[in-house]
């Protein structure tokens, strides 16, 4: 699964960080969410669609192989 986090962050001006406290993870979290090494539950996909005011298969993408 790939996703479009680092980019929605850049349009929205919002660091790691500051996704990280809006939705209740760590910075690290978003880093290995936007790095591809760590799928996120469903609740927590969910909030950081929210944060961007976009649906889920906008933020995260399913590939082929998942």
């Amino acid at each position: 699964m790939k996703n479009n986090i680092r980019v929605a962050r850049a349009i929205k001006n919002i660091t790691q960080a500051g996704l990280a406290g809006l939705i209740g993870v760590s910075r690290q979290t978003i880093n290995t969410i936007e790095s591809n090494r760590y799928v996120p539950s469903t609740v927590l996909a969910l909030k950081i669609a929210r944060v961007f005011g976009k649906p889920v298969e906008e933020i995260f993408i399913l590939e082929e192989e998942d």
